[in-house]
């Protein structure tokens, strides 16, 4: 066997070593790559199941607190629990925090009384143009009608083109999460949406859910939770709406600043009161805390809605719905503790 021949035997070695070098590199990188990857998807998941059972202790802590009432104050002087008007509980854990929204369900409007024109602002000023708004605010008003004969409505032949086919019952609400089977009605003007101001930020609006129920009754709106839209559909001038919120943004109004207010609300102001009164929705945001005692941005929420003072009851309390991570779920108090 001559030189060359030696020669280019052990470079064809080397070049296959090579090559399986680089294979089983790249085999390598994959898998560090995958490994890595999963390690973060669990790490994810386990961030977003203690958020989970944050925010639904955060629930039973705050339906207790609706229970107890003020209790003895707080040698600072603060309520120690929670009294009728306060909007936002704080809660800290050692496992993460946790803001929960106390939200009376008499701060919207009953979806089965409120009149057309009322329904009809309403969902103009969710920014619904108003050729869209007649036609949503009639087909609501079709669902909760009464019998309407063999042939059915209008609306009726519409859902009946739908797969799955259906006819309107005509008849009361039983659960506001209906209006989503409502023609026109869509997931964003329901669960609400997020709109982009020009300069980038992300701002939340609000949906139907958050401004429509089917617990509520003929009674004042509670000043505190109501939503702008809602102030608007009641014939509320814009101005004085933007006066109120942003005098909510510094803290609940009291009986005293809403007779202030109540000069600017006009004729309006007896559609609005300070406090609820037996229904009301807790909405619970948590963030866990990490291990090295950073608050995750991982956000989870909960909310159910609770009756007190309930006479279907032995306890004298009620939970009459509850849900988890529901969509387009969002704080309309961008607060956490300290």
């Amino acid at each position: 066997m001559n030189l060359s021949s030696i020669k280019w035997k052990r470079g064809g070695a080397l070049l296959a070593v090579l090559w399986l070098s680089a294979a089983l590199s790249a085999i390598a990188f994959a898998v560090a790559m995958t490994v890595r990857g999963e390690i973060g998807r669990t790490e994810t998941a386990v961030e977003g199941l203690r958020a989970h059972y944050l925010a639904t202790g955060a629930l039973d802590r705050a339906h207790n607190y609706l229970l107890y009432g003020a209790g003895q104050r707080l040698p600072d002087g603060r309520i120690r629990f929670w009294q009728p008007g306060m909007p936002v509980l704080l809660m800290n854990f050692p496992e993460g925090e946790a803001v929960v929204e106390v939200i009376p369900e008499s701060a919207k409007l009953n979806v089965n009384l409120a009149p057309e024109q009322e329904i009809f602002r309403l969902i103009v000023a969710l920014g619904v143009p108003e050729m869209g708004a007649r036609e949503i605010t009639a087909a609501i008003l079709d669902w909760r009608a009464g019998p309407q004969g063999p042939e059915g409505s209008l609306f009726d032949r519409i859902y009946m083109t739908r797969a799955p086919s259906f006819r309107a019952p005509h008849t009361s609400f039983e659960q506001i999460e209906e209006l989503l089977a409502v023609h026109g009605i869509t997931p964003d003007l329901f669960h609400g949406r997020y709109d982009r101001l020009p300069d980038g930020t992300l701002v939340a609006r609000a949906g139907l859910r958050d401004c429509l129920s089917v617990y509520s009754g003929n009674t004042p709106l509670d000043i505190n939770s109501v939503e702008p839209e809602v102030m608007l559909a009641l014939g509320a001038m814009p101005t004085a709406v933007e006066m109120i919120v942003a005098n909510r943004r510094a803290g609940p109004l009291t009986e005293a600043q809403f007779r202030v207010a109540s000069t600017v609300l006009g004729s309006t102001a007896g559609r609005f009161r300070v406090g609820g009164d037996k229904i009301y929705t807790l909405q619970a945001f948590a963030r866990p805390r990490r291990p090295d005692g950073r608050i995750s941005d991982l956000r989870r929420s909960a909310s159910m809605t609770v009756q007190l003072n309930s006479r279907f009851s032995s306890t004298g309390t009620r939970v009459l719905q509850y849900r988890e991570n529901t969509p387009g779920a969002r704080m309309r108090f961008e607060v956490w503790p300290q």
